[in-house]
């Protein structure tokens, strides 16, 4: 499980101060991308390389509201690996209150834009 802290800020609120809706995807997305990062993955040499990942889709459970100023912490964890796809389980929470849960389904695609495999030492760092 990897952690990632934020914290809201006025610019992801509306104007009653609760986080609006789309920006618990920015969370989701940062929280992505340091649990990538701290496992040594280097996405610009993946990309560089012809591989990328995209969103296929994101199931996601608005449960309580987060407001401006609060701290978050966003957990990630791999929920499944396929050949090509990585299916990443995460929250958000304040404090012991879960605020919204999602499960991201990555794909892995290449530079043409067509799908193609997880890399194989990417698998085995991603615990596949």
């Amino acid at each position: 499980m990897h952690v990632f802290d934020t914290e809201v800020f006025y610019e992801d609120t509306d104007m009653g101060g609760i986080v609006y809706h789309a920006n618990y995807l920015k969370f989701i997305e940062r929280g992505r991308s340091a649990f990538v990062r701290e496992l040594g993955i280097d996405q610009l040499a993946l990309r560089e390389a012809g591989t990328v990942f995209v969103i296929r889709r994101i199931a996601a459970e608005f449960l309580r509201p987060a407001r401006f100023g609060e701290l978050l912490r966003v957990e990630t964890e791999v929920a499944r690996i396929t050949g090509t796809r990585l299916v990443l389980g995460q929250a958000v929470w304040r404090d012991a209150t879960c605020l919204f849960r999602a499960e991201a389904e990555l794909a892995c695609m290449g530079a043409d834009g067509r799908p193609q495999r997880l890399p194989a030492e990417l698998g085995a760092q991603l615990g596949g």
